[in-house]
């Protein structure tokens, strides 16, 4: 394995010998009101816990008049990291309290240290593993659903970066060209060379905006779309794009404000997920096949299909009704591609009128029975439109019988839950002309506007009070982000974050005006409900379990943000479970912050420290008198080894 070490430096303000009996004393007195503090604080809380580029370097600056400095030298072959020997002293000056002395023995003892995989786990992608899904059914691609390994099938090593990696580009540069080296695939530049999706230059790939159905770009596709919807008035903030190939319709929406969802399969298309992500566009590895969506519902203000290849007249219209359980009220689709103008293109698509004409009235079908209005179909595209409520379909089901209504499923279950060919009802209303559950300001209005999830009080313990607070909590800890990581004001730094335990999505709403995009993850032991939240503010995410490997491929986020995701998962799985798969999806030299309890967090950087992560404890932003402390995590840059050397 190649690797660059990197060393960190803490520097101290020096002490002259001629001052230091006078500098004792007032160190002696604040040690002593430390320690007294700590006691009190643990007796009070009774021990327990609360619930790339070789230039490139990571800073962390602490509010102790330290700074740690992460400097990657040159490339070397050594297969290990230095490890820094940080002192926490300044955070835990009572160290004879027995919790702080069961810490420190933690933090001294020697680490368990983690080999580097095999260079051929590079694009390891632990629930979608090729291999492993082989194992399970093909029948409606179930086979390609999350089937996540268990047991002694997990991984106990550190996925590395292929050999040549180098720091992506920065947005938006990184929209249009990519390092071949960090995603070495050249199937797509063959397969869609026509298309126009994607080809080699050198030692780079452009990405020229092109798709299937859009062979003018991606722009002129979204002006045609804008034509027939409103897409510059702030009213659709939420896209999802099914079958999203290298995600060019999403790259492209977010110069119109317009934050898309993209999902695809790990399928014959090899790696597309890994090029859109590489490109600083959200995406997601994911199928339509028998599950639902991992998202709530009412979620997405538009939904959109080009040549997706997904059967949407099969099955009962299942996967069209899947569609209908994650739009919002008024919300739209949006499909190109076959049976769409089919009597322009059934030669090219090689496939008969009759075949044709037969697939797009099902598809008709299937949308009237859902109560869709049909808006237009111009071209190569059609539109149709959810309605704002059920209240004028309920006769026409009463009649048709069909699709029935689903039962009192909850409508925001989408971990492993089926899908069912039937109707999610939308929220009762008492007018014609109410939108279901309520409706959302326009964006960038509804990103701090109460949603109506909470001023309906269908989020459990959150009031409209409590989430402006939530709002206002978030802005601060941002600042003190800011405060203590000087990446923060680097330009094109951070693009790809994640956000391990969204809540109410507070942390992402304080990043809004910084040029990235955050994935909320909401954890399937939190509350649940408040992913729904997340998306009425015009903001992205998804359920996740971190006992479990994510939907996404290795090297994808610049930052991931934890808050007391150790706490929410103590006793669930193992804690290095949850690290190694952290550390898989992070990018050579990115960032990680942990907020969680203290005892908790030296405990994460007992282990961290065998992960080839330089880590410093910082105080919480309120001081060194909260439990609550915060870990500063970067990773060193390190490769899979050359193999031509």
């Amino acid at each position: 394995m190649g690797v660059r070490s990197a060393a960190t430096k803490l520097h101290i303000p020096p002490t002259h010998s001629g001052a230091r009996r006078s500098f004792f004393l007032p160190l002696a007195a604040v040690a002593l009101l430390c320690s007294a503090s700590y006691l009190l604080g643990a007796w009070h809380h009774g021990g327990g816990f609360s619930p790339s580029s070789p230039s490139r370097s990571v800073t962390i600056a602490t509010d102790i008049s330290c700074t740690t400095t992460l400097t990657p030298s040159t490339t070397t072959t050594t297969t290990t990291t230095t490890t820094p020997s940080l002192d926490f002293s300044a955070h835990h000056a009572a160290a004879v309290d027995a919790v702080a002395a069961r810490a420190a023995s933690s933090a001294s003892s020697a680490p368990r240290r983690y080999p580097a995989c095999p260079a051929e786990y590079s694009e390891y992608t632990p629930c979608e593993d090729v291999k492993r899904s082989l194992r399970y059914p093909r029948d409606r691609l179930v086979y390609r659903e999350r089937h996540c390994p268990s047991g002694r099938e997990r991984l106990r090593c550190l996925v590395p970066a292929p050999a040549g990696y180098r720091n992506p580009f920065p947005w938006p540069a990184s929209r249009d060209v990519a390092w071949f080296a960090n995603v070495p695939h050249k199937e797509l530049t063959v397969e869609k060379a026509v298309q126009n999706w994607i080809r080699v230059d050198g030692d780079k790939l452009r990405f020229p905006g092109g798709g299937t159905m859009f062979p003018h770009g991606a722009d002129a596709y979204i002006d045609d779309i804008g034509k027939l919807i409103p897409l510059h008035d702030g009213s659709i903030r939420t896209a999802l794009d099914t079958g999203c190939g290298v995600a060019s319709w999403g790259a492209y929406l977010l110069s119109r404000d317009i934050l898309a969802m993209s999902f695809a399969p790990r399928d014959s298309h090899e790696a597309q997920v890994q090029f859109a992500l590489e490109r600083g566009v959200p995406a997601m590895i994911g199928v339509l096949a028998s599950n639902r969506l991992t998202y709530p519902a009412r979620a997405f203000d538009m939904a959109h299909c080009s040549r997706c290849l997904i059967p949407w007249h099969l099955y009962d219209g299942l996967y069209l009704i899947e569609v209908d359980r994650v739009l919002r009220p008024g919300g739209y689709w949006i499909l190109s591609g076959p049976p769409i103008n089919w009597k322009k293109y059934w030669k090219g698509w090689e496939r008969s009128k009759e075949d044709l004409n037969a697939e797009q009235e099902a598809i008709e079908a299937v949308a009237r029975s859902l109560c869709w209005k049909k808006i237009k179909e111009a071209g190569d595209i059609a539109v149709w439109q959810k309605p704002d409520n059920h209240a004028g379909c309920k006769a026409f089901w009463k009649a048709a019988k069909s699709p029935p209504f689903c039962s009192k499923k909850n409508a925001d279950a989408a971990w492993y839950d089926k899908m069912e060919a039937c109707v999610t009802p939308l929220p009762e209303v008492s007018d014609a002309s109410e939108v279901a559950g309520g409706a959302v300001k326009k964006w960038p209005q509804r990103l701090t506007a109460v949603p109506p999830r909470v001023s309906r009080g269908t989020v459990k313990g959150v009031t409209a009070k409590a989430f402006l607070q939530d709002t206002e909590l978030w802005r601060k800890r941002v600042r003190h982000y800011k405060a203590v990581i000087n990446q923060f004001e680097q330009k094109g730094r951070y693009r790809n974050v994640l956000d391990m335990n969204a809540r109410l999505g507070g942390f992402a709403a304080a990043l809004a005006s910084y040029p990235l995009w955050v994935m909320n993850m909401v954890p399937t032991v939190a509350n649940s409900s408040a992913l729904g939240v997340v998306y009425e503010r015009g903001l992205i995410g998804s359920y996740q379990d971190w006992c479990e490997g994510t939907s996404t491929y290795p090297r994808t986020y610049d930052l991931i943000h934890a808050d007391s995701v150790f706490t929410l998962y103590r006793n669930r799985c193992e804690m290095d479970t949850i690290l190694l798969e952290m550390d898989r999806i992070l990018r050579p030299e990115g960032t990680v912050i942990i907020r969680d309890d203290v005892d908790i967090l030296v405990k994460v950087k007992s282990v961290a420290d065998g992960m080839r992560w330089d880590s410093q404890i910082v105080d919480h932003e309120d001081g060194p008198l909260v439990r609550e402390k915060i870990l500063l995590v970067a990773k060193t840059y390190w490769t899979a080894k050359n193999q031509d050397q």
